[in-house]
């Protein structure tokens, strides 16, 4: 009698490529984003120095403004990089990595509203989603199964 319990070689293929190579590709693809991101944020940090320094003397409130928006923008990278790596270390997304990402840009947007000429109702969604995914985020952070309860 023959015992197929022990066999492990599937009947089938789910995948054109192996698991190693499909890591590799995809490290690959994510190590050239990462650069792009360095690079864009670093050609980013250079814009902003030099914008300040042509606005200082006359138009400071000005330059002021951009700074902050190009500060938050910056800071976003940082948080998608941060998902980036994750994903390389640990072969996975964490939400909370996600929503840390879409705060930082939703505030960035509900900051640059404080320059323009807004709507009420803008502020306002902006506001209700910005507390929506902190309450997420304050969820998932409790909830997670990387948390291990003392």
């Amino acid at each position: 009698m023959k015992d197929n319990s022990t066999t492990t070689e599937p009947t089938y293929k789910t995948y054109i490529l192996s698991n190693e190579w499909h890591s590799a590709i995809i490290g690959f693809f994510i190590g050239i984003l990462m650069i792009a991101i360095y690079l864009w944020m670093a050609s980013g940090f250079i814009n902003l120095l030099l914008g300040l320094y042509h606005s200082y003397p006359n138009n400071w409130t000005h330059g002021a403004e951009g700074m902050i928006k190009d500060t938050v923008i910056i800071l976003a990278s940082f948080e998608l990089i941060r998902v980036f790596q994750s994903y390389l270390l640990i072969g996975r997304v964490k939400v909370t990595f996600i929503l840390d990402v879409a705060l930082v840009v939703l505030i960035g947007e509900l900051i640059s509203l404080w320059y323009a000429e807004y709507n009420a109702n803008e502020v306002l969604l902006s506001i209700f989603v910005i507390t929506s995914l902190i309450a997420l985020r304050i969820i998932t952070t409790k909830f997670s199964p990387d948390c291990s309860e003392a």
